[in-house]
């Protein structure tokens, strides 16, 4: 299994709070990917954004990048991170997950985290669009623990030409995830992101009537609150417990059989670091936990992205 180098965080920024706000800034470049669609079996789409480096030949690798919650394939850290992978030759395809980002309008079933099958459908397309290419599946926060759900699920046969995984700061357990974000000071995060899903789906062309209608007498203040009314419900769960029992990748992490890294670090305040400290995990997995970086943030005195520099590293070259 590969080690990476020790991250030193910046030294204004040791707090797993300051790393997780200050990382998620930074300014976006202009758009110039290739706008792919796939059509998942109950009619809703995808959108995939192709960024083909004039050096990528057919057979050399791609690689799926995967968003957390409230994100899309304008995430700072995707496009900083496929532009990386860009420069060494590979071939990067962004997700927008159902009903985000540029698919906000082409899907009628919101998306979760348990959301594997979408990634399976992805990653077949990706393999009839490069045929021959392997393919790495990097994914962070929510859509990490759906790519790791999907490693599990899939054992030794991967969809597409998937033959390496990296999940950063996955929530594998869903249930303590959302009990720790009730404690203090995550209640902040909590809050944000509960208020953040409730625009995202008010908004939505196909989903907006239905939010409405839901959240009418109510308005939800935690995200077991939304998910329990909203999430769940419109996914076939029935209600929340049942949604997170279902989609967490704990149970399934014995079972995967594809090279994998998972990246978390120990002072993550939106993730708990413990279920994936405690839990059982194949010998295919290599489990990282610096003890500082917050969640998605990783950065480095001089303001370096460590994170962003070790995916890189971990991603197999053409």
């Amino acid at each position: 299994m590969p080690t990476l180098p020790e991250f030193i965080p910046h030294p204004w920024l040791r707090s797993g709070n300051l790393q997780t706000i200050i990382g998620s800034l930074g300014a976006v470049p202009a758009e110039r990917a290739v706008r792919r669609l796939v059509t998942l079996s109950d009619g809703d789409q995808l959108v995939l954004h192709d960024d083909q480096p004039p050096t990528w030949r057919a057979g050399d690798r791609s690689a799926l990048l995967v968003h957390g919650l409230c994100g899309s394939h304008r995430s700072a850290y995707l496009v900083r991170i496929a532009a990386k992978l860009n420069t060494i030759g590979i071939r990067t395809f962004r997700l927008d997950m159902r009903g985000c980002g540029a698919g906000r309008a082409l899907a009628r079933h919101p998306y979760h985290s348990g959301r594997s099958d979408d990634l399976a459908a992805a990653l077949t397309a990706i393999a009839a669009w490069c045929p021959g290419s392997p393919s790495t599946l990097i994914a962070f926060s929510l859509g990490a623990n759906a790519a790791l759900k999907l490693l599990g699920e899939c054992g030794d046969r991967p969809p597409g030409n998937l033959d390496r995984g990296i999940a950063v700061c996955p929530p594998v357990d869903l249930a303590a995830c959302v009990r720790s974000l009730e404690r203090y000071p995550a209640r902040f995060y909590d809050r944000f992101f509960t208020s953040a899903l409730l625009a995202h789906v008010r908004a939505s062309p196909t989903l907006g009537e239905q939010a409405e209608r839901i959240f009418a007498r109510a308005r939800p203040t935690r995200l077991v609150e939304f998910d329990d009314a909203f999430t769940a419900p419109l996914s076939g769960f029935g209600d929340a417990a049942t949604y997170y029992r279902r989609c967490s990748a704990a149970p399934l992490l014995p079972n995967i059989r594809v090279p994998t890294t998972i990246l978390a670090a120990a002072d993550d305040p939106i993730v708990p670091i413990e279920p994936l400290r405690a839990g059982i995990l194949s010998q295919e997995i290599n489990l990282l936990t610096p003890g500082a970086g917050g969640h998605l943030g990783f950065i480095e005195p001089y303001g370096g992205r460590w994170m962003d520099d070790q995916i890189v590293r971990l991603t197999p070259g053409t």
